[in-house]
C-alpha cells in the first residue's frame, strides 16, 4: 500500500470531486439497502397479513407496524402496492447515484493516468543520455505503455471498488446486526477466514506479474530491433534467428500469463463458493434460532436477512478481484517508479547563470570521465579558442564522442573541469548552454514529421523565408521544392522517405537555422556516396564559417586544414598540432593517415 499511496498523491487536486463521489456512493448504498430492506414488509403482506405489533421496538418492528397500519385502514393489495412503489423508487435513486458517482470518478481516474504518462515522458526527456545506454528501449516503451495500462486497469479501478464495496459491506452488516444480532455475530466468525484465503492467493500474483512485464519489455525491444534492422535481417537470412529470439520470449510470456490468469480467475469462484457455504450455515443456524424461538426474526424477515447477505457476496467478490489486480498493478507500478525515481545526474544548480553569448573559449582542465568503473577519459587538457576549428582523431573507442558530449552536458565530467568563457558549464543554465551549441551527427536524426518541422526543431518563431535561407545554405532547397509537398513533405519514420544525402542536408539546415556559435560535427559525410558527399561537404563548409568547430574526424583527409588536430588514444591526448606538424612527428597520427591511404 505504501507504493500505491505514491500514486494516489496525484489525487490531491481532486479532493472536491472525491468528496462528491463518496457522497453519491453513500446515497446509492443507502437506497440499495432500503430497497432490500423493504423485502421483509412485502413478504409479510403476501404471507402473513395483519399482525398485532407492539408500539415500540427496533426498525424492523416500526416498518412492520407502518405496513400493518395500511392493511388495517385499507387492504393488503394497497399495502403491497405502496411497498412495491417504494422499492422501485429506491432502486431508481440508487442507480441514479451510481451513475453520478461513475461520471465523477472516470474523468478523475483518467486524469491521474494522464498525469502519470506526462510525468514519465517529461522524466525521460530530462534524463542524461548515459541512462539510456544502460536501458533497453523496448523496455522503456513497455513501461510507458503497457505498465501504465496495467496500472489503469488494476490500481486505478480499485478506487471505485475500495470506496464503494467497504461502504456496502459496512452498512449491510449494520442492517443485518439490527435485524438479528445473534445471527450476524455468528456470521462474522467466517469473514476473517475468507479474507485470509483470498489475501494469500492475491499476494502470490506479484512476482509472476513483474516477470511478465519484463518479458513484454524484452519482446518490444526485439520487435523494435528487427524492424529497424530489417534490411540486415533479410540480407543475412537471419529471419529464423530473429523469430527464434521472439518465440522464446513469447512462449515465456505465454506461460507467465497463464499462471497469472489461473490465480486471478480463482478469486471470483472461490469467494462465491465460500459465500454459498456461509449462506448454508446461516440458513441452518437461523432456522434453528427461529424454531427454538430465540430470535425476534419472523419467516419473511429471515428471507429478507438472507437477501441482504447475498448483497454482501458481490462486494466481497469485487474486493477479492481488486486485491488480485492490485498485486498485479503493484508489479507494474514498481517498474514505472524505476523510471520516475531514476537519478538525473545532469542537474541544473538553483543559482545557475545565463549564458547570453559565447565570447572566449571552451576549455578542458584535467577532465576525467567514467561509466561506473570503466574509465573513458583520463586527464584531458584542451583549450579551443573562439573561431578556431579543432579536429579529434583516433581509433574507435578512444573517447572522441564522449569528449564532445561533455560540452552540451549530455554527460557531466567525473573529474576536473569543463569551462566556457572561464566558467564551469555546471554553473550555466542548461537551456542557455545548449542554445550556444549545434550538433550534426554522422547518422542524421529526423522525426516522422514534415521537412519544415524537422528544420525548425527547437527553434520556433521563425519565418518561412528564414527556413528557406537555411535550406539554401545547406544545399537542400532545390530537392525540397521538387518534392510533391515541398517543405510540408512528411519524411517518414527516421527519414526513410529521403536519401542519406538529403537527410544529412536537412540536419545541416537545422543547425544553420539555429545559428550556434559552437558547432560539433561528427564526420557527416563518411557514409555517403561521392555526389552526396560533395554536396554535404559544401553545406558543412558553409555552416562552419565564422564558428568555433569541434570535428570528430573519421576520414583524416577532411581535417587537414583544421587549426589544431588532437589525437586521442585510450582516453589520453597522445598528440596534438597541425596536420604537417603531426606528420613530421612520425607518430600515431602519421600511422593513422598511412593506414587510410593504404585502404
Amino acid at each position: 500500500m505504501k507504493k500505491i499511496s505514491k500514486l494516489l498523491r496525484y489525487l490531491g487536486e481532486y479532493k472536491p470531486q472525491i468528496a462528491l463521489y463518496f457522497l453519491c456512493i453513500l446515497l446509492s448504498v443507502l437506497f440499495g439497502l432500503f430497497s432490500f430492506g423493504m423485502l421483509g414488509p412485502v413478504l409479510q403482506v403476501l404471507f402473513v397479513g395483519e399482525q398485532k405489533l407492539p408500539a415500540s421496538g427496533n426498525i424492523i418492528t416500526k416498518i412492520s407496524a407502518v405496513v400493518n397500519d395500511i392493511i388495517i385502514k385499507q387492504d393488503k393489495l394497497t399495502a403491497l402496492t405502496y411497498t412495491v412503489a417504494v422499492v422501485v423508487a429506491a432502486t431508481i435513486l440508487k442507480n441514479l447515484f451510481v451513475y453520478l458517482a461513475l461520471a465523477i470518478l472516470n474523468p478523475l481516474r483518467n486524469g491521474v493516468i494522464r498525469r502519470l504518462r506526462d510525468d514519465m515522458f517529461t522524466k525521460t526527456l530530462s534524463l542524461p543520455i548515459g541512462f539510456f545506454t544502460e536501458e533497453r528501449k523496448g523496455d522503456l516503451i513497455s513501461r510507458m505503455t503497457n505498465d501504465v495500462n496495467e496500472i489503469e486497469q488494476s490500481i486505478m479501478n480499485m478506487l471505485e471498488t475500495f470506496i464503494r464495496e467497504p461502504l456496502t459491506i459496512t452498512f449491510t452488516l449494520v442492517s443485518m446486526l439490527v435485524m438479528s444480532p445473534q445471527l450476524t455475530l455468528f456470521l462474522l466468525l467466517f469473514l476473517p477466514v475468507t479474507g485470509i484465503i483470498i489475501g494469500r492467493i492475491g499476494k502470490s500474483l506479484k512476482k509472476p506479474s513483474n516477470l511478465a512485464q519484463e518479458q513484454l519489455g524484452h519482446m518490444l525491444g526485439v520487435i523494435d530491433e528487427t524492424l529497424a534492422g530489417l534490411r540486415v535481417v533479410k540480407a543475412f537470412n537471419a529471419e529464423k534467428h530473429q523469430h527464434l529470439r521472439f518465440s522464446q520470449i513469447n512462449n515465456t510470456l505465454f506461460r507467465l500469463r497463464n499462471r497469472i490468469s489461473a490465480r486471478r480467475e480463482l478469486g471470483s469462484p472461490l469467494s462465491e463458493t465460500l459465500g454459498v457455504i456461509v449462506v448454508s450455515i446461516i440458513l441452518w443456524y437461523g432456522g434453528r434460532l427461529i424454531f427454538s424461538g430465540n430470535t425476534s426474526l419472523t419467516g419473511p424477515w429471515f428471507i429478507a436477512y438472507i437477501a441482504l447477505f447475498y448483497t454482501l457476496i458481490n462486494p466481497l467478490k469485487n474486493l477479492s478481484s481488486a486485491i488480485y489486480n492490485v498485486q498485479k498493478g503493484v508489479a507494474a507500478l514498481e517498474r514505472v517508479e524505476h523510471l520516475l525515481d531514476a537519478e538525473n545526474t545532469v542537474k541544473e544548480l538553483p543559482a545557475a547563470k545565463p549564458l547570453p553569448a559565447f565570447t572566449d573559449a571552451v576549455e578542458f582542465k584535467n577532465v576525467h570521465f567514467a561509466y561506473g568503473d570503466k574509465k573513458i577519459l583520463n586527464g584531458i587538457d584542451l583549450r579551443i579558442e573562439k573561431g578556431k576549428t579543432v579536429a579529434l582523431v583516433g581509433a574507435s573507442g578512444a573517447g572522441k564522442s564522449t569528449l564532445v558530449d561533455l560540452i552540451p552536458r549530455f554527460h557531466d565530467v567525473t573529474g576536473g573541469q569543463l569551462l566556457i568563457d572561464g566558467i564551469d558549464v555546471k554553473d550555466y543554465k542548461v537551456y542557455d548552454l545548449r542554445r550556444q551549441i549545434g550538433v550534426v551527427n554522422q547518422d542524421p536524426i529526423l522525426f516522422n514529421d514534415t521537412i519544415y518541422n524537422n528544420i525548425t526543431l527547437g527553434t520556433g518563431g521563425v519565418s518561412q523565408q528564414q527556413v528557406e535561407e537555411a535550406a539554401h545554405i545547406a544545399h537542400a532547397h532545390n530537392f525540397i521544392t521538387q518534392k510533391s509537398g515541398g517543405y510540408q513533405t512528411i519524411v517518414g519514420d527516421r527519414g526513410t522517405k529521403l536519401s542519406g544525402g538529403e537527410r544529412q542536408r536537412i540536419t545541416i539546415a537545422r543547425a544553420v537555422l539555429k545559428n550556434p556559435p559552437i558547432l560539433i560535427l561528427d564526420e557527416a559525410t563518411s557514409s555517403l556516396d561521392t555526389e552526396s558527399e560533395r554536396l554535404v561537404q559544401d553545406a558543412i563548409n558553409n555552416l562552419m564559417k565564422n564558428r568555433t568547430c569541434i570535428v570528430i574526424a573519421h576520414r583524416l583527409s577532411t581535417v587537414q586544414h583544421a587549426d589544431e588536430i588532437v589525437v586521442l588514444d585510450k582516453g589520453h591526448i597522445a598528440e596534438r598540432g597541425t596536420h604537417y606538424e603531426l606528420i613530421a612527428k612520425n607518430g600515431l597520427y602519421k600511422k593513422l593517415v598511412e593506414m587510410q591511404q593504404v585502404k
